[in-house]
C-alpha cells in the first residue's frame, strides 16, 4: 500500500527479496498507522521508501526467512518490531516485510498480534522520551495530547515511576487517563487550559502540536521541555527545551512487550482488515482515530 500523489491506495507490490545477512523475513500480522506515515510519504521524515512501496514502520508478525549471522532469531519466531529506515524500502502494510533483525524483539506468547503491533512507536517515543528527561519519584510532569497513543502511554510509564502527571486531553478522556495514573486531566478544548493548571512543573513532553509556547510558563527555572512535534521553542529561563526524534530499539521494545503481556501497560488497538488502510489513513492525518491505535490486519 502506497500514496499516489494525495492519496493512498491499495497496489500489488512484488514479494520482497531474501534476507541479506543480518536480516529477517516476516510475515505481517498486524501493522500500525500513525500521524507519522505522513511524514514517510512527503520525505519530511525519510525511512527510505522506494516508491511504490507499502507504507509503516512498525508491525508484528511471524519470521518466515533468517539472513546469515542472525541467531536470535529462528524460523516461526513471533517477533514485534519499529523499523526506519527500511532495509527494502517497503514497510508493513503489507503481506511481509524484510527487516533488521537487531530492531526486532520477541513478542510474547501472552501479547496477541493486535496489541503488539499497537507498541512499537507509540511505545518507543514515550519510554525514550521518558528516560531523556530522567525525572524522579514525586517530580510533576505535564504533557500535552495525553489521550493520544504517545501520551496515554507516557502516563503510565511515568506514573508508573511515580512521577506525578498532569495531562491536556479531551473531556471524554479524562476518565481513562485519571484511571491510568494521571493526577489531574485538563481540556484542551478550552483555550484557557494553561491558566486552569498549577505551574512550576519540572517538565514538559509536548505531543500535541502547537503547544509549546503554552507549556514553556508552566515549567519552573531549570526545566526541561521535550517537544515530539519538532517545535521545541528557544531555551530561557535556565529551562532545558529540545526536540525528540525515535530511534528503533529491540532492548527497550523488549521491556514494553512484557509489560504489555503482563497487564501493565495498557494498549486500545482498532484492529481493522488491510484493504481498509486507505480510510485509516485518511483517520488517522485527520485525528479523528478518538484515541485508539488502528492497526491493519493482511487478510
Amino acid at each position: 500500500m502506497t500514496r499516489a500523489e494525495t492519496e493512498v491506495a491499495l497496489l500489488e507490490l512484488p514479494e520482497p527479496s531474501s534476507p541479506e545477512p543480518g536480516q529477517i523475513l516476516v510475515a505481517v500480522e498486524a501493522a500500525g498507522v500513525g500521524p507519522w506515515d505522513e511524514l514517510e510519504i512527503d520525505a519530511r521524515w525519510d525511512v527510505g521508501l522506494r516508491l511504490p512501496a507499502a507504507l509503516g514502520v512498525e508491525g508484528a508478525g511471524k519470521v518466515l526467512a533468517v539472513g546469515a549471522g542472525v541467531s536470535q532469531f529462528a524460523v516461526g519466531d513471533r517477533v514485534l518490531a519499529h523499523e526506519a529506515p527500511l532495509p527494502a524500502g517497503s514497510g508493513f502494510w503489507a503481506e511481509r516485510v524484510l527487516i533488521n533483525a537487531d530492531h526486532a524483539a520477541a513478542c510474547p506468547p501472552d501479547l496477541d498480534a493486535a496489541h503488539a503491533a499497537a507498541l512499537p512507536v507509540n511505545g518507543l517515543t514515550a519510554l525514550q522520551a521518558l528516560e531523556k528527561l530522567d525525572l524522579s519519584r514525586g517530580q510533576r510532569l505535564l504533557i500535552t495530547n495525553g489521550g493520544g497513543g504517545t501520551g496515554a502511554l507516557a502516563v503510565q510509564l511515568a506514573a508508573a515511576q511515580g512521577i506525578e502527571v498532569t495531562a491536556t486531553a479531551s473531556r471524554a478522556a479524562a476518565e481513562r487517563l485519571l484511571g491510568l495514573g494521571a493526577k489531574d486531566v485538563v481540556d484542551y478544548h478550552d483555550p484557557h487550559w494553561s491558566t486552569e493548571v498549577r505551574g512550576g512543573f519540572d517538565a514538559a513532553l509536548i505531543i500535541a502540536a502547537g503547544t509549546a509556547a503554552e507549556a514553556l510558563p508552566l515549567v519552573r527555572d531549570g526545566g526541561q521541555l521535550c517537544s515530539l512535534t519538532s517545535d521545541a521553542p528557544p531555551q530561557e529561563r535556565g529551562i532545558t527545551s529540545w526536540d525528540l526524534y525515535i530511534e528503533p530499539n529491540a532492548a527497550q521494545l523488549a521491556r514494553l512487550a512484557g509489560q504489555a503481556a503482563a497487564g501493565t501497560l495498557e494498549l486500545a488497538p482498532e484492529p481493522l482488515p488491510l484493504s481498509e488502510g486507505p480510510a485509516a489513513f485518511t483517520r488517522v492525518v485527520a485525528g479523528r482515530a478518538g484515541g485508539r491505535k488502528i492497526v491493519l490486519i493482511p487478510a
